[in-house]
């Protein structure tokens, strides 16, 4: 369990502390219609959006919200323009090589979540040395879905569990949700409370379908690189506004 830090910077004071959520996970939508508005590339886009990732982060640990998880690369992007695609893993590998001393300042612990054996090798490697360098930190847990599908996820578990029942190693009749969620990508990673998705787009877009049964939904107009903290503010005012009854009266 992820135990909330006690020392807080610059909360604002209409937000109730004991009420924020644990667990915030993020769509960051935006990138590139933010720059074409501005007839900048895509690209442009995307580095923005870095840094408003980062800002995001560290506004998480300063406020108090002890886990952030963003989705940073679905299994349908893909499709995307081949050059893009190569920048977006590029980008990834150079912030992720450029930050890492900065995340152990700042004692986040970082994890990466998806299928990434299809990922370039360096790239690999940077999410490796990364994972590894900050797995005893414990200012803020911080998740990042790269090739990530939430339908891909749930199937891969069904073969795992299959597999075992199959060696006879496991019981169907034993089958749970916990067990369930010990062969999913994010075993371990609590369930986030609340999701934003920037841009103004209603759909979960194939993120963390099982994990957000229950998660508060916020959607804002703006696209992710104008995404601040006034912005994320507004989310969790709307989120501690909510009665949260988890299927119950």
């Amino acid at each position: 369990m992820t135990v909330k830090p006690i020392v807080l910077n610059d909360l604002p004071t209409d937000l109730d502390y004991l009420r924020l959520p644990n667990h915030v996970a993020v769509i960051m939508d935006g990138n590139g219609r933010w720059a074409k508005r501005r007839g900048l590339p895509r690209i442009m886009g995307h580095q923005r959006g870095v840094d408003t990732l980062k800002d995001l982060l560290r506004c998480c640990k300063d406020w108090g919200v002890p886990a952030l998880t963003a989705y940073a690369f679905s299994t349908e992007n893909w499709g995307r323009p081949l050059d893009e695609v190569e920048f977006l893993m590029t980008l990834f590998e150079r912030v992720l090589r450029r930050e890492l001393r900065e995340m152990m300042e700042e004692n986040v612990r970082i994890r990466f979540v998806g299928n990434l054996a299809v990922l370039p090798p360096s790239l690999q490697e940077e999410i490796a040395r990364s994972m590894q360098d900050t797995q005893n930190n414990t200012g803020i847990d911080f998740t990042v879905a790269t090739n990530y599908g939430g339908r891909q996820e749930i199937v891969q578990a069904c073969q795992a569990i299959a597999t075992q029942v199959q060696q006879g190693l496991l019981n169907p009749q034993d089958i749970d949700e916990s067990i369930f969620e010990d062969h999913l990508y994010t075993k371990g990673i609590a369930h986030p409370d609340l999701l934003i998705r920037t841009s103004g787009e209603m759909r979960l877009s194939n993120f963390l379908l099982w994990q957000l049964a229950y998660a508060e939904i916020y959607v804002t107009q703006t696209l992710w690189p104008d995404f601040n903290r006034e912005e994320f503010h507004q989310a969790l005012l709307a989120y501690q506004q909510r009665e949260r009854r988890f299927g119950k009266i």
